[in-house]
């Protein structure tokens, strides 16, 4: 049997789209194009100032003291969060405990490095602490609050720890009931699901606040060098006390903008590594 008649599919409708218009110059249109070519024309007049006004000397005699300085705040940096990681945890699971006495003392610890600035705290951990001399000796604990590098550490730890604690224990909150039911629902026990359910979730969803959180870490590392620490900021302060340049501090801004970049790409790329089964 043979099939007659046109089989041909009908073309299909071309659909005509209107030109696009131009976006119309708005005043915030304008305002932006002059921030960015306000933004533009002062470091094309930086670079201009650093080639004109560029000592090798003056390089070539204090560059190493700004390596070391560099070093400084990146272990200085580093020792920090790590250990501001480790005293995290326990405040945010107690903030997030139905216990009202550890909720109080989580919620307190937070509210008090969170609410005074990193300087305040800094100095009274190293002066305050240590105008108690004769009662640290007694202790036994006035070998490490001599130091002004412990006592740089043990403020940096405490203050990052409050902000860490409660990117992690908004993370957690933020985490689907239904991850804790289903995981009920399989026996796991509250401590299995915790561990190796919730929190590998909960830290991707933290991943960026901590990048955040390190950033301003590094930033603020610079008020140590009030404490006689020579980082980064401390060596800056020494040079421009012996050269009187004001090229110092820019070497400094520089070198800071680089480590803030360096460490927002390498974030990134680390939230692309660890979020790439996410993406469809």
């Amino acid at each position: 049997m043979t099939m007659t008649g046109n089989t041909t599919a009908p073309a299909a409708e071309t659909v005509l789209r209107p030109p696009a218009l131009p976006h119309p110059w708005t005043g915030t249109r304008v305002v932006g194009y002059a921030l960015v070519g306000l933004w533009l024309a002062l470091f094309i007049g930086l670079a201009i100032y650093l080639y004109n006004s560029w000592r090798i000397d003056l390089f070539e005699t204090y560059a190493p003291k700004y390596w070391s300085g560099l070093q400084t705040t990146l272990i200085l940096v580093a020792i920090s969060s790590l250990l501001g990681a480790l005293v995290s945890i326990p405040i945010a699971i107690a903030g997030l405990s139905k216990n009202r006495f550890w909720h109080a003392i989580s919620t307190g610890y937070v509210y008090f490095f969170r609410g005074t600035p990193l300087l305040a705290q800094t100095f009274l951990i190293y002066y305050g602490l240590g105008s108690l001399r004769p009662q640290m000796q007694e202790l036994g604990l006035w070998f490490f609050f001599r130091d002004a590098w412990n006592c740089a550490i043990l403020a940096f730890t405490l203050n990052t720890a409050a902000y860490q604690a409660e990117i992690l224990r908004g993370a957690i909150k933020s985490v689907s009931i239904g991850q804790w039911e289903g995981a009920a629902a399989l026996g796991l026990p509250t401590r299995v699901t915790f561990w190796k359910v919730i929190l590998p979730q909960a830290l991707i969803v933290a991943l960026r606040p901590y990048g955040n959180e390190l950033i301003l870490l590094l930033k603020g590392s610079a008020i140590v060098a009030i404490i006689t620490i020579y980082d980064l900021m401390g060596e800056t302060r020494r040079a421009y006390a012996r050269t009187f340049d004001f090229q110092t501090y820019l070497w400094a801004a520089v070198i800071y903008f680089v480590m803030v970049e360096l460490i927002r790409n390498l974030w990134n790329w680390i939230e692309r590594r660890l979020t790439r089964h996410l993406v469809r």
